[in-house]
C-alpha cells in the first residue's frame, strides 16, 4: 500500500496528514487501519523535508519506507500533481519486485479496514480494481494498480502532460470497477460522496462528523 502526502495542500493551508485531531496527526489514524491489514505500507513524500516533518510525528513501526517524489520527468515543467507520487510509487516498488499497489490519498483518515480488505480480494483476477460512483466518476486516489504496466502509463502521461489520473487506465487491462453504493457503503455508510471524494475534502472544518464516525469505529473494535 502506498499514501501518498506529497500534496501541496494550497486550499486545505497545512500538511493534511500532520493535521493534529484530538492530538494526533490524521495520518496516524489511517495507519492504526492500514496496519491491521497484512500489506507493506509506503508514504509517498515531496520531500526529504517533508520526511523529516513526518518522522518525529508518526509511529514508523507501521510503515514499511519513505518514498520521495521522482524528479526526473517532471522537474523541467514543475509539475505539482498526484500523477508524480504515483509514479513514484510505480516506479520505486517495480524495482522492489511488486505486483500491485493499492494507493490512497492522506486526507481519507476515516477509512475502514472492511473497505480495504474488500478492494483488496475484489482485484483477484484483474489487473486493476477502481471504485466507482453511479454518477460515473471514477476514485483514482483509492485503487489498485499493476505496478508494472502503470509505471509505463504514469511515465508516458507525465512525458506528454496528460495529468488526468484516470489516464492511467487503459483499455488493454482487465478492471473491476467496483461500485461504490452497492458494495462499499454497505461496509460504511457514512461514505460522503461530494466532490465525488469519499470523504469530504474539507474535514478541517467537520470535526463533529469525525469525531462522531471515530468514536463509531472505536466501539466496533472494542
Amino acid at each position: 500500500m502506498a499514501i501518498l502526502i506529497g500534496g501541496k495542500s494550497t486550499r486545505f493551508g497545512s500538511d493534511k496528514g500532520l493535521y493534529e485531531f484530538q492530538h494526533r496527526p490524521l495520518i496516524s489514524y489511517q495507519l492504526d487501519t492500514l496496519s491491521q491489514v497484512n500489506s507493506d505500507i509506503f508514504l509517498v513524500a515531496y520531500s526529504a523535508k517533508q520526511v523529516q516533518e513526518y518522522i518525529s510525528k508518526i509511529d514508523l513501526n507501521k510503515i514499511m519506507a519513505f518514498l520521495i517524489d521522482d524528479i526526473e520527468i517532471a522537474h523541467e515543467r514543475n509539475l505539482h500533481t498526484p500523477l508524480r507520487g504515483l509514479y513514484t510509487t510505480f516506479k520505486e516498488l517495480k524495482e522492489l519486485d511488486y505486483k500491485k499497489v493499492l494507493t490512497l490519498a492522506c486526507d481519507t483518515p476515516l477509512i475502514q479496514q472492511n473497505v480495504i480488505e474488500l478492494i483488496i480480494e475484489q482485484s483477484k483476477d484483474y489487473d486493476c480494481c477502481i471504485p466507482k460512483w453511479d454518477n460515473g466518476f471514477l476514485e483514482p486516489l483509492f485503487a489498485i494498480y499493476p505496478i508494472k504496466k502503470s509505471y509505463y502509463k504514469a511515465k508516458k502521461n507525465l512525458k506528454t502532460g496528460n495529468l488526468k489520473l484516470t489516464s492511467l487506465l487503459s483499455s488493454e487491462w482487465k478492471i473491476n470497477y467496483l461500485s461504490i453504493q452497492n458494495s462499499i457503503k454497505k461496509l460504511d455508510n457514512n461514505l460522503r460522496d461530494k466532490n465525488s471524494r469519499l470523504i469530504n475534502k474539507e474535514f478541517k472544518y467537520d470535526t463533529k462528523f469525525l469525531e462522531k464516525h471515530m468514536s463509531k469505529s472505536r466501539a466496533r473494535k472494542l
